[in-house]
C-alpha cells in the first residue's frame, strides 16, 4: 500500500518544478527488484499499475519519459511499450543516455529526474536536478539523493515521484478535472 508523502521542502519543490524529463531505472525501482526465471530461462517481472498511470501522466502533463536499464529485458520493453514512453536496454553507460536525451530535447542535467536504487544508477543520480531512490534502495545510494520515497521499488516508489512532479509543477488539479467530468 502507499502511504501519504511526507510534507516536501522548498529545495525539494523548487528541483521538481524545473524538470522536463523523468527517467527510471527499471529493476529495483520500477519492479521489486527480483528477477523470475521459467525452465526454458525466460524472465518475468512485475510492475505496479500505479506506477504505470504515474508515468502516462507525466506524459500527459507534458514531462518526458524514459526508461533506462542496464539488463537486456523484454519485459521492460514491452511495458514500455504499453505505456508508450521511451525504454532504453542494456545501457551499461546510463548516465551517456541521459546526456544523450537532454541533447536531444535541448534541455540540461538541472531538468531532469533519476529514479534508481543500486550502483549502476550512481552516476545519472549525481549528474540529475532531482534524484530520487526508491524506499528500499541501497543505502549508498539514499544517502545520496534529494529525496527517497516512502513506497519501495515496486510498490508504488515511481507514482510518488511522478505526483511530485505533478504538484510542484501546478498540473494534477488539471489532471483530475479529466477524471471527474
Amino acid at each position: 500500500m502507499i502511504s501519504p508523502a511526507p510534507p516536501l521542502d522548498a529545495d525539494l519543490r523548487a528541483r521538481a518544478r524545473k524538470i522536463k524529463l523523468a527517467c527510471f531505472d527499471v529493476d529495483g525501482t520500477l519492479t521489486d527488484g527480483r528477477l523470475y526465471y521459467d525452465d526454458e530461462g525466460g524472465e518475468s517481472k512485475a510492475f505496479h499499475i500505479l506506477d504505470g498511470q504515474g508515468l502516462v501522466l507525466l506524459k500527459k502533463a507534458g514531462i518526458a519519459v524514459a526508461l533506462i536499464t542496464a539488463r537486456n529485458s523484454k519485459a521492460a520493453e514491452r511495458r514500455a511499450a504499453e505505456l508508450g514512453i521511451e525504454v532504453f536496454t542494456g545501457a551499461k553507460d546510463k548516465l551517456g543516455q541521459v546526456r544523450a536525451l537532454c541533447e536531444r530535447q535541448g534541455i540540461g542535467l538541472d531538468e531532469v529526474a533519476f529514479m534508481g536504487d543500486d550502483l549502476p544508477d550512481l552516476a545519472p543520480l549525481c549528474a540529475a536536478g532531482l534524484a530520487v531512490a526508491p524506499g528500499n534502495a541501497h543505502r549508498w545510494i539514499a544517502e545520496r539523493v534529494h529525496w527517497v520515497t516512502s513506497a519501495r521499488g515496486g510498490e508504488g516508489a515511481a507514482r510518488e515521484l511522478c505526483d511530485l512532479l505533478l504538484d510542484a509543477q501546478d498540473r494534477t488539479e488539471a489532471l483530475l478535472a479529466e477524471w471527474t467530468r
